[in-house]
């Protein structure tokens, strides 16, 4: 076990290994299949340095257009399911007190869900905990631990999965326009859109599991400070902060931000 060090209090601790949970139907749960993903999209300006220096130790950004992130995506025709548009804007919050995942700075996180919505906490908690501590995870960079909580106080960080309005709502009070379709990152709120969650991405060809975890991933990786990436190169594995999105550029959907040899997978800068 390695030294774990808050990144809200500072203090050290001794923590071992956590943290999502594969949906098998609509929101059930089950095990994370791993394969190659397309990726969410972010309107955060990215971080010019390199791959190593990125990673900002959860320090906030100078500027405020620095801590927005928004994604955007054409909606599949014909739906593959159906989401509610609209709910009540408030969250129940998964339970926490689990163990920190990784070594060096803790994140500690929430996860909470909109009222209304038939998608269980703690399952979708358990889903995420096993993105942020997967072997190909931002754990890997040595420097970087979560850890779920459920009290607000504690929190660098909070996960929301939530209805397209909702959505909208949240992201549009930075000035983003999320049009009901896709996430954002807005300073410590990752805001993940519910038709996402369920119907993953008609241009990305993994299961749904796969597709979660890029969303966490690429959101999370805007909270930790890194910013958008290129293809490096014909074939090679996209980066997970690459805008998979908006085409693959010669390169094959990713999910994670290490390769299986616990290289980052980085690209040139873009904006």
């Amino acid at each position: 076990m390695g030294t774990i060090t808050s990144a809200r209090t500072g203090r050290a601790t001794v923590g071992g290994t956590v943290l999502v949970v594969a949906a098998a139907a609509l929101f059930g749960g089950g095990a994370l299949a791993i394969r190659s993903a397309a990726d969410e999209q972010d309107t955060a300006p990215p971080s010019s340095s390199p791959a190593g220096d990125r990673d900002r130790g959860g320090d906030e950004p100078a500027l405020p257009e620095d801590r927005l992130s928004a994604t955007s995506r054409p909606r599949p025709e014909p739906e593959r399911t159906e989401v509610p548009e609209s709910g009540p804007g408030t969250f129940r919050t998964a339970a926490g007190g689990s163990e920190p995942a990784g070594r060096g700075t803790v994140y500690r996180y929430r996860v909470q869900i909109e009222d209304g919505i038939d998608l269980d906490p703690e399952q979708a908690a358990q889903e995420i905990q096993a993105i942020l501590a997967h072997p190909r995870g931002w754990t890997n960079d040595g420097r970087s631990g979560f850890q779920l909580t459920d009290r607000a106080a504690a929190a660098d960080f909070t996960v929301q999965i939530a209805t397209p309005a909702t959505v909208d709502g949240i992201c549009g009070e930075w000035g983003l326009d999320t049009g009901g379709e896709v996430n954002c990152r807005v300073g410590d709120l990752v805001v993940v859109n519910l038709r996402r969650w369920v119907e993953g991405s008609p241009q990305f060809p993994g299961p749904i599991t796969e597709y979660r975890a890029l969303i966490i991933n690429h959101e999370v990786g805007h909270r930790l400070g890194h910013g958008h990436a290129g293809c490096p190169a014909e074939g090679a594995l996209a980066p997970v902060m690459m805008q998979q999105i908006k085409g693959l550029d010669g390169c094959r959907a990713n999910a994670w931000p290490y390769d299986s040899t616990g290289a980052y997978i980085d690209g040139p800068w873009v904006p």
